[in-house]
């Protein structure tokens, strides 16, 4: 990986809940793999980063305070995040919420031309950047990569690999998430709860951006219209209530789509995203929570309450503390998709007015999904771009992941890994 930058790879926020993690998957990699590969870790505390790095060496089994680097930036002080990136071909940005904190690091590997890849989740922030620097990036030859974690790429690629694996044009693709926690339980970050309120809370400042974007203008349909199930519905493949996904995951599947299309790529696929409720009870406290939440995220008195008592508010899946090792250690996921679409007979014929006469599974499972699959794919997704940059899009640009990865070896590289794609059900007539 010749660059003429000192480092092939800087961990930003390293020091965070997150980025403890990245860093431990990056060492395991760069211990296993890709020993050529020169990275840092970077934040505002040397004191922490080191500990970071100690603990993450005593976790993979190996001294990495003796081949990483320690940087100082801060997000507060732009010419610490000038210096950083200056140094970097690419910078994992593990600081959120990115509402808050995501932007001047954006803007430094801009101006620095240094790749940037994030794990955001959070659409008003992922599409002002898109919105803001897109034109300067495709300028400067730079990539700035999004939502490269959980949040999106098992949804983003999946709905590609499903696209790939059908013989014929998909008209829609229905994603089901099922979260499985260990006996210890589960539960997620505050920062990550903290991203969610926020976005609820803004929700009015996304809609005005994506008039101001061009992007609520309707792509066109190869077939009927997705059904809408309402606000939850009885899924026969999960045996399962199911509620519409609250993530980034159906936003950044619309981008990629929308992006494929307007460059001759593809037919727009109508996607929408579920994520399972484990019983009817659970379905009910869900629902009554979820008003509770939008309804307090409306006023800045209900926002503080929602910040100091997340434990409270969510019913305990996010807390200050985040999970243990061994709640982490006890989790997976598997991300279902059910594609309907017209086989090739029927374009041929030119005749797909009618419902759409075949259909594909296909799944996406993994690790634990915030602590364990999103490090590997941002460790990967930046592995991917320094050894395929040439099978990217353009020369630059802020893309989400099936916008950048389509075309290259993100997803064999990630089964390799543990975050596995397959067939479930090839593609066969209605």
């Amino acid at each position: 990986m010749a660059t003429a930058k000192k480092y092939d790879v800087v961990v930003f926020g390293a020091s965070g809940f997150t980025g403890q993690y990245v860093v431990e998957e990056l060492g395991r990699v760069t211990s296993e793999e890709e020993r050529g590969l020169t990275w840092a870790v970077a934040g505002r505390s040397e004191e922490k980063l080191n500990k970071v790095l100690e603990k993450a060496g005593a976790t993979i089994g190996a001294d990495l305070k003796d081949v990483v680097d320690v940087l100082i930036a801060d997000v507060e002080k732009e010419e610490t995040l000038n210096d950083m990136a200056a140094q970097a071909q690419v910078v994992l940005n593990c600081v959120g919420p990115y509402r808050f904190y995501g932007e001047p690091v954006v803007k430094a590997c801009v101006k620095n031309k240094t790749h940037h890849i994030d794990i955001c989740g959070e659409p008003q922030f992922l599409e002002s950047m898109q919105f803001k620097y897109d034109e300067e990036a495709k300028k400067k030859g730079v990539y700035v990569l999004q939502c490269c974690g959980f949040d999106s790429v098992p949804a983003d690629l999946g709905v590609l690999y499903t696209v790939k694996n059908f013989p014929g044009r998909i008209n829609s693709v229905e994603s089901y998430l099922n979260l499985s926690a260990g006996p210890e339980g589960a539960v997620g970050h505050y920062a990550t709860w903290q991203s969610a309120i926020h976005g609820l809370a803004n929700a009015e400042e996304l809609k005005k951006l994506r008039k101001d974007m061009g992007t609520k203008k309707p792509l066109p349909k190869s077939g009927p219209k997705l059904e809408n199930r309402g606000p939850a519905h009885w899924s026969e493949m999960m045996q399962k209530w199911c509620v519409p996904f609250p993530g980034a995951d159906a936003s950044v599947v619309r981008r990629t789509q929308r992006f494929l299309y307007n460059n001759g790529e593809n037919f727009p696929v109508q996607y929408a995203a579920y994520v399972s409720i484990p019983d009817r009870i659970d379905l009910f406290k869900f629902q009554a929570a979820s008003k509770v939440v939008t309804g307090l995220a409306d006023t800045e008195f209900g926002l503080g309450l929602l910040e100091e008592y997340p434990r409270l508010f969510s019913l305990g899946y996010f807390s200050h503390e985040g999970p243990t090792q061994k709640q982490i250690e006890g989790a997976s996921f598997t991300m279902q998709f059910i594609g309907s679409g017209y086989s090739n007979a029927v374009l041929e014929d030119g005749d797909y007015d009618g419902p759409p006469n075949m259909t594909i599974a296909t799944q996406v499972e993994g690790p634990e999904a915030g602590y364990v699959t999103t490090p590997i794919v941002m460790v990967q997704a930046a592995i991917t771009l320094l050894r395929e940059m040439k099978k990217l899009p353009a020369k630059g640009g802020v893309m989400t992941p099936g916008t950048a990865f389509k075309d290259t070896s993100l997803v064999e590289r990630l089964s390799d890994r543990g975050v596995i794609f397959s067939v479930t059900a090839p593609a066969a007539s209605n």
